[in-house]
């Protein structure tokens, strides 16, 4: 089978589901505004809000990523995949089972587990697909030609280990207890995806994209080892300060509070890496096209969510933005604004390499880029708003849920309008790969396989 095939199989599904999810996300966000919209019940608000972030979490970021690590791994490595039909073969299976997962969720086959609603089977056929995805990581690195092994494949074989355990946890152990025992270990699964599987998959693909679009080497690699090994032991420990105020043991909630602030030292890390890698490249490499733009959109967003962080595990803080738009807010920041823009660039980046020609218009990604930038400003920032509001209104118990609504209705407007500039600016991104698979643009421009030192 052609070399990255698997790496381009997973990438443009992907790409295809993101518009899907962010079309979904729009509904929700309008029906926040005119809650009739879509008034049946397979367009129904809980189940349409499953699907958006069912969709944008497992049938855009983590496929994305997936694929762009086919791509990097090899070239740091200096080897070829151990398997492309093991990497087809598990985009199939993915896929398959993702489908299959979605139409549940619309039909009401769910699970009682937030970031976890794939009801089964499909939901143990995700967990296959990453075993499998899994063992051609690992047997790519078994073979390598390279000793020295670069900090992206560090992240990416943490990614493999932590991403296995964590979706045992969410999607089997949490239907093995009940109570303030399932929120718990839910509460683990949920914040350890973006912390153990959208991070280290996030972050693995902008070191290596970073210093290569750059053309610079990375700013530390002592640094960024620590950020690797103190990410490894601290961030497991951070998922119950979600449950803050509520039954779960105090001890649990301090142990949380503790270990959230400690998740400052690999954000400085990383942080320092990519920043500084930006500082010492040259001027006219460091925003030129819209792979670096992304990237150093997606760095800011990673460092103001990393900040947000551990402010949430401030009790007296937490007890006002948990629960509430504050949280809806950080996550949006976090997988849109952070990973999602990483992922973006390198999708911007691999696709024409894959192609073998220039990505189809330099102008159009780059105005692509601004739109979503511009527009993730008020759409983050309504949530944070709305956030506080409702944090406050719901401490009065004279408050009802309805003023509530009311009173953050405004900031939910803003929240739509943005969203719909998002998928404005998705449509071009969509449309600029797609043109680059099928052959539009400069087609006598010379793209040469990069292999990473």
């Amino acid at each position: 089978m052609k070399q990255d095939t698997a790496a381009k199989t997973m990438i443009t599904t992907a790409v295809v589901f993101m518009g899907f999810a962010l079309a979904f996300g729009l509904l929700v966000a309008l029906k926040y505004i005119y809650p009739n919209i879509g008034n049946i019940e397979y367009l129904s608000a809980p189940r349409m809000r499953m699907w958006h972030t069912n969709s944008i979490l497992y049938g855009w970021l983590l496929p994305a990523q997936m694929g762009i690590l086919l791509y990097v791994i090899p070239r740091i490595l200096h080897t070829k995949l151990f398997s492309e039909t093991l990497g087809v073969v598990t985009g199939l299976i993915y896929f398959g089972s993702i489908i299959a997962g979605l139409i549940g969720i619309l039909l009401g086959n769910v699970k009682n587990i937030e970031y976890g609603e794939i009801g089964s089977p499909y939901d143990y056929l995700v967990i296959l697909s990453w075993v499998l995805f899994g063992i051609n990581i690992i047997a790519t690195i078994l073979k390598r030609k390279v000793k020295y092994l670069y900090v992206s494949v560090w992240y990416a074989l943490g990614s493999v280990i932590w991403t296995f355990f964590v979706m045992v946890t969410g999607h089997i152990f949490t239907q093995m207890v009940a109570g303030v025992n399932q929120a718990n270990l839910n509460w683990f699964y949920v914040h350890n995806v973006v912390g153990l599987i959208f991070t280290p998959l996030g972050v693995a693909g902008a070191y290596y994209l970073i210093p290569k679009e750059l053309n610079t080497p990375i700013y530390s690699h002592k640094l960024s080892m620590i950020g690797f090994w103190v990410i490894s032991f601290v961030y497991v420990w951070t998922g119950a300060h979600h449950m803050m105020a509520g039954p779960s043991p105090d001890w649990l909630e301090t142990v949380a509070s503790v270990f959230s602030f400690s998740l400052l030292i690999p954000v400085i890390a990383v942080i320092t890496n990519f920043l500084g890698t930006f500082a010492t490249a040259s001027k006219q490499n460091r925003f030129k096209g819209p792979v670096t733009k992304f990237l150093m959109g997606g760095t800011i967003y990673y460092l103001l969510t990393c900040i947000q962080g551990p402010m949430q595990a401030i009790p007296a803080l937490n007890v006002i933005i948990s629960k509430n738009d504050w949280i809806v807010g950080h996550a949006h920041m976090a997988l849109l604004g952070a990973f999602s823009f990483f992922a973006i660039a390198g999708v911007y980046y691999v696709i024409p390499k894959i192609a073998g020609r220039p990505l189809y218009n330099t102008k159009l990604a780059d105005q692509s880029f601004w739109i979503m930038l511009i527009a993730s400003v008020p759409f983050f920032s309504s949530l944070f708003i709305s956030g506080v509001i409702q944090g406050n209104m719901w401490l009065d118990p004279e408050n009802t849920f309805v003023q509530t609504l009311m009173v953050t209705k405004k900031w939910h407007v803003i929240r739509a309008l943005s969203g719909a500039f998002i998928i404005y600016a998705y449509s071009l991104f969509v449309h600029i790969v797609i043109m680059t698979l099928i052959g539009k643009g400069d087609m006598n421009q010379e793209i040469t396989e990069e292999v990473s030192s």
